[in-house]
């Protein structure tokens, strides 16, 4: 009786445990990354832990206009639309989605599993998320929806990750200085009229495999020395 206890017991705390690892993720990973972590819950943790990760931030342009001539339900189904290719393409690319706020979308590479190339992996999410919202022009036409371009950041550097917040509502996601760097790249892109902003970790991790422009050396709020940014001119196999 004792060992049929034990079976059973740990039977339903397995199932619990990848109940609530199906439940934390499977809206943030991609569906293979969740069967990955389903078979081995080992390669994953929900505890706060420090790794060097790619963070990606991209957001609409002139989206405050763009609203504003748009009626609410019609907003709300164009919004649909264009995240879920471009959550699409992210899971593609092995990123792992932390929040959509209004028209921005955030996402990091490297977490909750190990990717080596997580650097090179989230500038190729970056071209083919700008070549989906080109695809996704003449389609928002046809419905007389506006044209719809974004601008993306990118860097690399060392973070905090884990299941963060509070009793009442947590989150899996990512805090640090290369976040917040990550973020404000994303703005710089409208600054130089490029599609794509990356910082110098990036640039570095990935300039083997795309062809890269130095933009600027700039002062960025948060940071005591300037930082090098670049853009993306394309994929080396492709020039």
């Amino acid at each position: 009786a004792i060992a049929l206890f034990n079976i059973g017991y740990g039977f339903l705390r397995e199932n619990n445990q990848r109940r609530e690892l199906k439940t934390l993720f499977g809206q943030y990973v991609p569906p293979a990354h969740v069967d990955q972590m389903l078979m081995n819950s080992q390669m994953a943790t929900m505890e706060g832990e420090s790794r060097h990760m790619t963070v990606l931030f991209s957001d609409i342009r002139s989206f405050t206009t763009i609203s504003e001539g748009l009626k609410a339900n019609k907003l709300k189904q164009m919004l649909n639309d264009f995240f879920t290719p471009i959550t699409r393409t992210i899971f593609d690319n092995n990123g792992t989605i932390d929040k959509y706020v209004g028209d921005m979308v955030m996402a990091f590479w490297n977490a909750p599993l190990f990717d080596e190339n997580h650097a090179e992996h989230a500038v190729n999410a970056a071209m083919a998320m700008q070549r989906m919202a080109d695809e996704l022009i003449p389609v928002f036409a046809a419905r007389n929806l506006p044209e719809i371009h974004i601008g993306v950041g990118i860097n690399t550097g060392d973070c905090v990750v884990g299941n963060m917040g509070s009793e009442q509502r947590y989150g899996y996601t990512v805090l640090g200085d290369a976040v917040n760097l990550a973020s404000r790249l994303e703005s710089q892109s409208r600054t130089y009229g490029v599609d794509v902003v990356i910082g110098e970790s990036t640039a570095t991790a990935v300039q083997a495999r795309f062809a890269l422009l130095e933009l600027d050396l700039i002062a960025v709020k948060g940071k005591s020395e300037a930082v090098r940014v670049f853009t993306i001119v394309g994929d080396m196999a492709m020039l």
